[in-house]
């Protein structure tokens, strides 16, 4: 007898779980399982009637978009072009690029499309003027290496490209930015360009797909997921029984799910890009939503660089605003960690932080943007946010276990259907 109830004392007992608040308005898994198949059900049905595009709404003439293009096409317009600038050169009348104009004064968000779109806008980078003459020599170098990249049919990352003219870019800041603009100018995608950023985005869960020929399976890449492939042109063949896709700020967070195996009980893809928006993870974002029709659901942080980062994947940045039609995913919803949820979930104070000067401006200035009045539930969560002047990381769920976002958290907030 005594060893019996020495192996009870031992054993995690019920009467300990009901003790996570909220842990008893959980219903069945059957129930929430369903309520995520309505979910499903109504975004494949809403995927399957189209989306709009410029021309759809007859903007096409007065905003600028690029599209993909293949190296044959990318390297013929850079030939047209510096072809043109000889001419120039030769008729005694030098040379200048026109340069479509990136700033915010040259944006527009369309609410139509849900996603903020470049307008036509362009300015002169002229080489005989003392104020661009640096700019328009690091412009022509990216456009020689471009041409290189597609001749040769390879592929390298913004990291390379800068370390070819170290002393000509000064910063890759710089390098990045007149690459921006030349995918801008030429028209196409800036993965028509063959060049991409690290790898840095993961994924986890209920998705295969092949990787430059290879069957990934995502339920068994163990926690730490699948990188998500930087070159999006050699994904394909997405298949997957998932319910929703979970977008996570977080590492953190993300790290938490995959190991509670979270896609297992409600079945989802899991994918994070770490922090702030990289272009592979938006692309592969996409990629999903368009193929395979699911409904996403986005896991950030309480705080206004959350918000910026849910809107960056489903409005577009506007530093890529000219290519926003590929990066962006419409109709994402915001799950949590939302700011009603601090009282809410009875958040404790001690894991609740001031927000800085600084984070209260941000809050405020997103209040102004036009990709927030229109929601108004985020205009009323953000307006608490700054009235209250706290914010809370995900990671504040742990006061109550390590487990709770996974066991309780998500659940609750999946049965509830409680997201924006």
């Amino acid at each position: 007898m005594a060893d019996k109830k020495k192996r009870r004392r031992t054993d995690p007992s019920d009467s300990d779980q009901q003790h996570l608040p909220f842990r008893n308005s959980l219903k069945s898994d059957e129930i929430i399982l369903q309520t995520l198949k309505d979910l499903c059900s109504s975004s494949s049905s809403d995927g399957a009637t189209g989306t709009l595009t410029l021309s759809d709404l007859g903007l096409a003439s007065t905003c600028r978009e690029v599209a993909d293009l293949s190296l044959s096409s990318v390297q013929s317009t850079i030939e047209t072009l510096i072809l043109r600038l000889t001419h120039s050169i030769l008729s005694g009348q030098g040379f200048s690029f026109s340069v479509p104009s990136r700033s915010s004064a040259n944006q527009l968000y369309v609410p139509e499309l849900d996603r903020i779109v470049l307008k036509d806008k362009s300015s002169l980078r002229p080489f005989a003027n003392v104020s661009t003459v640096r700019k328009s020599a690091v412009t022509t170098r990216i456009l020689q290496l471009i041409h290189q990249l597609c001749t040769k049919n390879i592929h390298v990352t913004k990291r390379d490209l800068f370390y070819t003219d170290v002393k000509l870019f000064q910063d890759q800041t710089q390098s990045d930015s007149v690459l921006d603009d030349v995918s801008c100018m030429l028209g196409c995608t800036r993965s028509s360009l063959n060049v991409i950023a690290s790898e840095k985005g993961v994924v986890v869960g209920r998705l295969i797909f092949s990787d430059n020929g290879d069957m990934i399976d995502c339920t068994k890449m163990g926690m730490g997921g699948k990188a998500i492939p930087p070159n999006i042109d050699r994904v394909g063949d997405m298949q997957s029984d998932a319910l929703f896709i979970l977008l996570v700020e977080k590492d953190a967070a993300y790290i938490r799910l995959a190991e509670d195996r979270f896609y297992n009980r409600f079945p989802c893809i899991i994918v994070t890009a770490k922090g702030q928006p990289d272009v592979a993870t938006r692309l592969f974002l996409r990629k999903m939503k368009t193929e395979l029709k699911l409904p996403v659901l986005a896991l950030v942080d309480s705080d206004p660089y959350g918000l910026k980062i849910l809107s960056v994947y489903g409005c577009g940045s506007k530093n890529m605003s000219y290519d926003s039609a590929n990066l962006t995913t419409p109709d994402i919803k915001w799950l949590g960690i939302r700011p009603s949820d601090l009282d809410k979930y009875s958040i404790p104070e001690q894991c609740r932080l001031p927000m800085t000067e600084q984070d209260i401006k941000t809050g405020k200035d997103l209040l102004e943007e036009d990709f927030v009045k229109k929601n108004p539930g985020w205009v009323e969560e953000l307006n608490l946010m700054v009235k209250t002047k706290q914010k809370a990381e995900i990671q504040a769920l742990s006061t109550f276990g390590f487990q709770y976002l996974s066991e309780v958290y998500l659940p609750l907030k999946l049965q509830q259907q409680d997201w924006l």
